[in-house]
């Protein structure tokens, strides 16, 4: 038991460091790509660093769900990998420890980690997303800070456009400025021309000051209008000039109380709250659209007060229908043009009508879906903590390589194809194309099993990363062509009978070569999805030569048995007859891209057949010859 105790202390010891190394790593990474994201909102406005410090603490906070996942992968895939690589799990296994037991104590540390996760989502992450993004907007709608660069028009004073031909760093003098006030539209501008000036901010820091020299001010003395082509205006000139300029360059945090009221900021019990208040918002929107619907389609029928048929439409019941047309045709061509029109105006209202109530109805349901794709969010980073643990753990016991090679390019692709398929499930849900939890838990569903499979693999010491075995899987899918393989006995009880065998190969011979001349012609696109080669034919073909070469392997003249080695291993491939199936062979014969190309490689697969099945008729004889010349020395020998 101590031995135990001293073992789980030992792995403890080799996760934690790697698993706070790799936390920061990966959480520094998703920092770095906020800061990309959001470079050109935080550049050139003059923020402190306490406020951009303030900023990141918050996002780092935000972005643990998206870090954590990806760093237990990638921590549990280095120690087990580590263990592998240095033989300590082989130990672990010699002392009868299995790899699930060698995992319990990180197990129970990824589900004390992953219920931590779960209280992090649901009380910590709400405050934290309310703080990052009203800090955001804040910083977004904050002025940039005013440089005025030489020989360009400045436009980022709202309102204003600025151009100064040079400055002066070292006094601030502005030279040959000209200002373009368009905050009353651009063709009622008015434009200041200045040999110099200066630029400061008034003391709340609320208004640029310019004072101005040697300059004119144009102005219109009234708006002009889209055809006016003479409008009077105001020239002015002076020496001395002072102009105000509305630019708030102060940093006015907003509100947090409207981001609280937002699904990001709020907590399971409030977005359970939020979601029974649209949904019974909702049916009752429902029921008093169908009601008016009713009512708008049968006024004279139905009672606007429960949207049912009312006591006047029982006496209806045994009156003859309207012909509407005849009724139409009866009036004269004005009266019935306006009965049209009143018609066509009654249906545009009723259209504007609907589509504005649809309007709402579709708002509601998208804010409804947000607050159940964040209320399911509580659960997944938990479930994502425990799912990625049993595939990196697993991963790393059979890969056996430590470091950050190997390891860290398994982690990323692996959380590439986790973000990818969360995020596909997250706007499938999001857009309404999807039910919710189907979209959340897409990614669960998809890596759990695999997590099941490689734990599975793992204690049981399979090779799931064997390249000769994948290889030899893809060389049989591709048809590539398999070596026989045949060894020479010692020992030999039962001789073989050489006129049996030349009986046996002579009749291989033979019915390789019928089916040679059987399909001497190559198949045309339509004979060979409806009919290809036999597959039947095939099949006892390859059995006779199995049994031919078992029956020649007791053989006692070694120059035939290593000719056995010659014949070709026979396959049924699919792609002689890709048209057994009906329901396949329609769809993939009629769609030419994927037919056609099944046809070129079919084509080669069968060409590649009937060279075997040659070469099987060319052993066979050459396996005669050897056997008849042999009997007969031996004939010769037994005369003397």
């Amino acid at each position: 038991m101590r031995v135990i105790k001293r073992l789980y202390l030992f792995i403890l010891k080799s996760f934690l460091p790697l698993f706070a190394m790799t936390f920061f790593i990966v959480l520094f990474i998703v920092l770095m790509q906020f800061l990309w994201k959001n470079i050109d909102d935080l550049v050139g406005k003059g923020l402190s660093a306490s406020l951009i410090a303030e900023l990141f603490f918050y996002a780092a906070l935000s972005l643990v769900p998206m870090a954590l996942p990806l760093s237990i992968l990638l921590a549990s895939l280095m120690t087990f990998g580590n263990f592998g690589e240095k033989f300590e799990l082989t130990a672990m296994k010699a002392s009868g420890i299995s790899l699930l037991k060698a995992m319990s104590p990180l197990i129970v540390l990824i589900s004390g980690i992953a219920v931590g996760a779960f209280f992090f989502q649901n009380n910590v992450l709400p405050h934290a997303q309310v703080k990052m993004w009203t800090l955001l907007f804040s910083v977004r709608q904050k002025s940039p800070e005013l440089d005025i660069p030489e020989g360009v028009i400045y436009d980022r004073i709202p309102g204003y456009n600025l151009f100064v031909e040079s400055k002066n760093r070292d006094t601030g003098m502005l030279y040959n400025v000209m200002i373009y006030d368009v905050s009353r539209g651009g063709d009622n501008s008015t434009i200041l021309v200045a040999d110099s000036g200066r630029l400061a901010f008034t003391g709340d820091m609320r208004y640029l000051y310019l004072h101005l020299y040697e300059g004119e001010q144009f102005e219109n003395l009234r708006e002009q209008k889209s055809l006016d082509r003479n409008v009077p205006f105001r020239r002015e000139d002076f020496a001395d000039k002072e102009v105000l300029i509305p630019f708030d360059a102060n940093f006015n945090r907003l509100d947090e109380g409207g981001m609280r009221t937002q699904y990001v900021g709020k907590n399971m019990t409030e977005l359970v709250s939020t979601i029974d208040s649209i949904g019974l918002r909702l049916d009752s929107m429902g029921n008093q659209y169908s009601k008016e619907l009713r009512v708008t389609a049968f006024p004279t029928l139905v009672s606007p007060e429960t949207g049912s048929l009312n006591d006047t439409s029982q006496n209806l019941k045994g009156l003859s229908p309207v012909d509407i047309d005849t009724l139409l045709q009866s009036l004269d061509r004005e009266r019935r043009l306006r009965v049209f029109e009143n018609a066509a105006g009654i249906t545009q209202r009723k259209v504007s009508d609907m589509q504005f109530k649809s309007l709402t109805v579709g708002e509601d349901k998208r804010n409804m879906r947000r607050h159940e794709i964040e209320l399911l969010r509580k659960f997944t980073l938990s479930v994502a903590c425990l799912v990625f643990f049993f595939i990196g753990a697993p991963l790393g016991a059979i890969i056996r390589k430590g470091g950050l090679g190997m390891p860290l390019v398994i982690s990323v692709l692996l959380f590439l194809v986790y973000y990818i398929i969360d995020n596909t499930g997250f706007k499938m849900a999001r857009d309404g194309h999807w039910a919710v939890w189907e979209g959340i838990w897409l990614s669960t569903f998809i890596l759990a099993p695999l997590g099941v499979y490689v734990t599975y693999k793992a204690m049981n010491d399979s090779s799931v990363f064997d390249g000769d075995r994948y290889k030899a899987l893809l060389g049989k899918l591709l048809g590539r062509k398999e070596d026989r393989k045949v060894a020479y006995k010692e020992v030999i009880i039962n001789d073989i009978s050489v006129e049996e065998a030349v009986e046996r190969l002579t009749s291989l011979k033979n019915s390789t070569r019928a089916f040679c001349e059987r399909y001497i012609k190559r198949q045309g696109y339509r004979d060979y999805w409806e009919n290809g080669y036999d597959m039947t034919e095939i099949g006892k073909i390859s059995e006779s030569l199995e049994q031919d070469i078992e029956y020649l392997t007791d053989c006692r003249n070694a120059i035939a048995v290593n000719k056995l080695m010659d014949y070709p291993v026979l396959r049924r491939l699919w792609l002689y007859r890709p048209g057994s199936n009906g329901l396949v062979r329609n769809l993939c014969m009629w769609i030419l891209p994927i037919g056609g190309l099944i046809y070129l490689f079919g084509l080669k697969a069968q060409s590649n057949l009937k060279n075997d099945m040659s070469k099987i008729g060319d052993v066979s004889q050459s396996i005669v010859v050897i056997l008849q010349q042999k009997d007969g020395h031996l004939s010769v020998d037994s005369r003397i």
